[in-house]
């Protein structure tokens, strides 16, 4: 059995333009987990970085835009608040990959650990060029 500090963590880069966002979020969670290793273990947290850019141009299918909703809650009574995706979209996009991946990971330190190494920008600029990351193909 592999050690998790024997493995070494890569960086790769994802170009969401004009990707629908749950392929997107599959492939992401994916790396970000591990599972695209031989040495795979869901009992450590051997996964690698994923840069996520020109989030602001991913596409969604269907009436997704209008009909699907994000809520949240304030915590005081009467105190939730809800908003469409495409609204949302404008707003702060990084948030639309970021909660559909999460929901893709496990719900355990592991899953949490391996969705801090998730980056996900709105444009095509990005700081982790010092990571060099390599292209992954969506």
């Amino acid at each position: 059995m592999v050690k998790e500090q024997k493995t070494s963590e890569k960086w790769y880069i994802v170009d969401a333009d004009n990707v629908v966002l749950g392929r997107l979020a599959v492939a992401v969670s994916r790396v970000l987990s591990g599972k695209h290793k031989p040495t795979y273990r869901r009992d450590l947290n051997m996964g690698d970085g994923v840069v996520v850019v020109n989030a602001s141009k991913i596409k969604v299918t269907g009436k997704k835009p209008v009909e699907k909703e994000y809520d949240w809650y304030s915590g005081y009574p009467g105190g939730r608040k809800t908003e469409n995706l495409e609204s949302l979209l404008k707003r702060k996009p990084e948030y639309v990959i970021t909660h559909a991946v999460k929901g893709m990971l496990p719900k355990n330190k592991v899953g949490k650990s391996a969705l801090g190494r998730l980056k996900v920008f709105a444009g095509k600029e990005h700081d982790m060029s010092a990571q060099k990351p390599q292209t992954l193909k969506v």
